[in-house]
């Protein structure tokens, strides 16, 4: 009895670790050639198994980046929250600030480069936007509390302003710093808080 309770538990894991294997090697495939040339069998052959094995999972590429993009979301959810939530935004130094809020994220990135694949994408399925969009807002909501914090006497209508432009500035500059070599990409990083540092030394004094 305990061996039958026992087996399909161990059949869920390994379908769980079989699932975890081919979203991590699609986040490689995807990286590595962009998702519109990305193939199951490019993926299937990441992960070291057949097309038919990743057909018994998902039943197209589609379906990949979905699961993949929610993944994503849950990750990139929780460095907002390191990014975020350890850190006095009224008292702290404006430059250790932007250390605390950017190096996070940024590690995301640089450990994710199929993250830019599924969400840098002009042409970004609805699916893909709908996963998206809770974690922009979330990041949005989280820049206005910033503001808030350091800048209580700014009105609402320009905090959210300023909270956007913060948040379009990141991400256009952030293709820079994920694609500067390695050995630049430190003195990237210090150019992209300069700019931001720039922007709001004067709104939050």
């Amino acid at each position: 009895m305990h061996a039958a309770d026992g087996q399909p538990r161990r059949r869920q894991a390994r379908g769980e670790r079989r699932i975890a294997e081919i979203l991590d090697a699609a986040a490689v495939v995807f990286g590595d050639v962009g998702y519109e040339k990305a193939t199951t069998n490019a993926i299937a052959t990441a992960a070291g198994i057949s097309p038919g094995s990743l057909y018994q999972f998902f039943p197209n590429k589609e379906a990949i980046a979905q699961a993949l993009a929610d993944r994503f979301v849950e990750q990139m959810g929780r460095a907002h929250r390191d990014a975020f939530e350890r850190t006095n935004f009224a008292t702290v130094d404006l430059d250790e600030l932007l250390d605390r809020v950017i190096d996070p994220i940024l590690a995301f990135n640089l450990a994710n480069p199929g993250f830019k694949a599924l969400f840098a994408r002009p042409d970004m399925p609805a699916g893909l936007t709908g996963a998206a969009a809770p974690i922009q807002a979330a990041l949005l909501g989280r820049v206005e509390s910033v503001l808030a914090a350091r800048a209580p006497a700014l009105p609402t209508t320009d905090r959210t302003r300023a909270a956007r432009t913060l948040v379009q500035v990141f991400k256009g500059l952030l293709p820079v710093v994920l694609g500067a070599p390695a050995g630049e990409r430190e003195v990237e990083t210090r150019e992209m808080k300069k700019v931001l540092r720039g922007y709001l030394a004067p709104i939050t004094g």
